[in-house]
């Protein structure tokens, strides 16, 4: 089927579908330790980091229709980031991007086909910035170079952010993820998860600055949360567990993501540490084999200190 997408005709399969999201930019409220508590190591408490646990961001909220007003259900262990969207191979994602906000925004996509204006960057383009109260729909493709590779598994994750000012508006939280499956792998055409896995689960580690600077404000997160307050992340023996994981932020955000109890295959390569530097993007693959309460967390030692550690659990 050869399609006008995005201001070009291109090829997609005759089975490509329009995937339709709506998504919010809004301010919020966001609270780094929830528990109040340090749930890895209760004796060692917080310390500065638990000193200000709460702060103002910006998130994108999805809602289930155009009216805005029914926010879709998110697995707790997405915690700070914004909704999942998926796509096959071949298929179109429009995105219905409403700016709540107080300031200008926007959506753009890692990975995906477009043309200018629907790039959301760069200051060019009807979409590369959202002004406060108004609206714009995003056209992205997630064409054959958008899907994984002949080494990938069958899904892969891209990342999305608002690229108005780039370098403060990932850190204020608007962050999310695109899964896309491998044309064929689909679980049926509604559903485009991949059916090769049982469970797919996102890890954004990325240390959010909350006080110019100051050691108390940089939050060393997991999806937004700090030693053990990140819940939700649950599987059982001889699951087919699929991780995306990403990074964002600044030069310090070079991250080495390790799973006790656990090995993943990692594009071939068999391993428990995975690394990843800002705006890297990775999906492996693993069959947990030991049950247990395991650690997850960055094995650089400044950033263990500082509560960049959770807890993935393993039902027998």
């Amino acid at each position: 089927m050869i399609a006008f997408v995005v201001g070009c005709w291109i090829s997609l399969p005759a089975q490509a579908a329009v995937r339709e999201y709506w998504v919010a930019a809004e301010k919020t409220t966001w609270n780094y330790v929830p528990s109040g508590q340090n749930m890895i190591k209760p004796d060692a408490g917080l310390g500065v980091w638990g000193k200000t646990p709460a702060y103002t961001k910006y998130r994108y909220i999805g809602y289930t229709d155009g009216s805005y007003t029914q926010p879709l259900a998110q697995p707790e262990w997405m915690g700070i980031l914004g909704p999942e969207l998926r796509a096959v191979v071949g298929d179109t994602i429009k995105v219905h991007f409403l700016n709540k906000t107080d300031r200008p925004l926007s959506m753009h996509p890692h990975g995906m086909f477009y043309d200018k204006d629907n790039e959301g960057a760069d200051g060019a383009g009807a979409g590369a910035s959202v002004p406060a109260g108004k609206s714009y729909t995003y056209t992205w493709v997630a064409d054959e170079a958008a899907g994984p590779g002949p080494m990938d598994p069958s899904s892969i994750v891209w990342l999305y952010h608002s690229h108005v000012m780039e370098e403060e508006e990932a850190n204020l939280g608007l962050i999310g993820t695109i899964i896309v499956t491998r044309q064929g792998m689909a679980r049926s055409a509604s559903d485009p998860a991949p059916r090769d896995v049982d469970q797919e689960f996102t890890a954004l580690f990325m240390i959010f600055n909350e006080e110019g600077g100051e050691e108390s404000g940089l939050k060393h997160t997991i999806n937004g949360r700090i030693f053990g307050n990140l819940e939700g992340y649950k599987t059982s023996l001889g699951k087919r567990v699929r991780w995306h994981v990403v990074a964002l932020g600044n030069e310090t955000d070079n991250h080495t993501v390790h799973w006790h109890g656990q090995t993943v295959l990692d594009h071939g390569r068999r391993t428990d540490v995975v690394e990843v530097l800002p705006a890297s993007m990775t999906s492996v693959d693993m069959v947990p084999r030991s049950p247990g309460h395991w650690l997850l967390h960055c094995h650089v030692d400044d950033h263990m200190m500082a509560g960049m550690s959770t807890r993935w659990h393993v039902m027998p």
